[in-house]
């Protein structure tokens, strides 16, 4: 089972998830051609593709999805008011109906080898979710965008061998930074983005034994940085109550607009 981000930032996200038989793209929020150049990368194409798995319907997440979905036809799975609100927007143009699966919050369903479990997250969006996906009992969680977690996320992330893991912003470079009061509070909110220390919070209560490997992701471009992002994630855990140290797994962040490391779960 492998894991790798094409692309994760505020400027565009999209995720891959795959075993050998099954590939999913997580979000598909740069170009067609940048999607395909990633995809590309990993040995596979567009025509490989089993499925593409929408968290929400924000811009940064569904860029590329109409050009790719009616290049390859490939389906679209996403909740009833996602689904909504992309069609509401017109942002995808013309995609063919049939593309388009409704998914509901923990319930699973399978996709060939792989089995995928939506989950809620709080954002302001319509529906989102994150996803938790399964092949065998090797598990793989990607959770980003979301403002607050609770103890519904703790389990439903809880025994997962990687973790694709948000960790937004400094709260101090985005206090004093140039986004306008309201986008501040936005960002800030229960509904907005985890910083970078919540982060590390909720990885603390996530670890165990077979972790192997946490990636941080979407972070903000104007108010994080990939270093301050990685070591202050790690002095959570270094300072939490977890009998785990930040040396017992690997971490690392995912790049902005590069194909990041694969990340294979044995």
């Amino acid at each position: 089972m492998r894991l790798c981000s094409i692309a994760s930032g505020s400027s565009g996200n999209c995720i891959y998830v795959g075993s050998e038989a099954t590939h999913l793209l997580v979000d598909v929020g740069i170009s067609g051609k940048k999607t395909e150049s990633g995809l590309n990368s990993l040995g596979i194409t567009g025509n490989d593709l089993d499925g593409i798995l929408i968290t929400h319907e924000h811009a940064d997440h569904i860029g590329g999805l109409g050009i790719l979905a009616r290049k390859y036809q490939v389906p679209i799975y996403a909740t009833r008011g996602t689904i909504d609100a992309m069609l509401e927007s017109g942002s995808l143009g013309r995609v063919d109906a049939s593309l388009f699966h409704e998914v509901r919050e923990d319930e699973k369903f399978i996709l060939k080898d792989l089995t995928v479990n939506p989950m809620r997250i709080s954002h302001d969006a319509a529906q989102p979710v994150a996803y938790r996906i399964a092949y065998g009992d090797r598990r793989i969680g990607i959770c980003t965008d979301l403002g607050a977690y609770d103890e519904y996320t703790v389990e439903s992330l809880r025994g997962m061998d990687a973790l694709f893991l948000e960790a937004n912003h400094d709260v101090n470079m985005l206090q004093v930074g140039p986004y306008p009061y309201y986008l501040k509070q936005r960002i800030l909110g229960d509904r907005g983005h985890l910083s970078n220390e919540n982060s590390g919070r909720l990885l603390c209560r996530l670890l165990h034994d077979k972790l192997q490997t946490v990636v941080l992701g979407h972070l903000s471009k104007e108010n994080n940085l990939p270093e301050l992002a990685y070591e202050t994630v790690r002095m959570e855990v270094r300072l939490g109550d977890s009998p785990y140290r930040a040396e017992d797994f690997r971490m690392m962040v995912a790049k902005r607009s590069e194909v990041s490391p694969v990340v294979n779960i044995a």
